[in-house]
């Protein structure tokens, strides 16, 4: 069995035990989401699986996301951009990195960051239960050979 075939099964149970039967839809949405390996907003999903089938509607992604969250199949991401984007939720921690000028998500991980993050917590009398981490950058721009920043008399 694929990795994308065992998702979508626990994405189909997690839906049957939340009370929803499975229809040809919600499987294309679970298949859609199972494949992604971003991190797709419900527009980007919706956007995905209408290329497959235009009787596909927007509320039926939204619903289905909303209940995959709420039994922990997927997490969601409120970046700083407003938009909840999901992840799959069998994933090892990471941390993200967003480029503020792209919206790109980068997912890192960090063994020095971790070990910081717990002795933080320890100091100050806590053990961590969990946590998040993101970061906002932007791509640093190569230096130009050969050119000099004007000084203050050339501008």
């Amino acid at each position: 069995m694929s990795e994308t075939d065992r998702r979508v099964a626990v994405f189909e149970s997690q839906l049957k035990g939340a009370g929803l039967r499975m229809t040809q839809q919600r499987r294309l949405i679970l298949r859609v989401l199972a494949e992604a390996d971003d991190h797709p907003d419900a527009k980007g999903i919706f956007t995905r699986a209408f290329a497959q089938d235009p009787t596909l509607s927007l509320s039926t992604v939204y619903r289905t996301m909303k209940v995959l969250e709420s039994q922990g199949a997927i997490e969601r991401h409120a970046f700083e951009d407003g938009i909840s984007r999901y992840e799959h939720a069998d994933q090892q921690h990471h941390d993200h990195l967003i480029d503020v000028d792209s919206g790109d998500v980068i997912e890192f991980s960090s063994d020095a960051i971790e070990e910081l993050q717990r002795r933080i917590a320890a100091e100050l009398g806590y053990e961590l239960v969990r946590h998040r981490l993101e970061l906002y950058g932007r791509k640093k721009q190569p230096a130009r050979k050969g050119r000099k920043e004007p000084g203050p008399r050339e501008r």
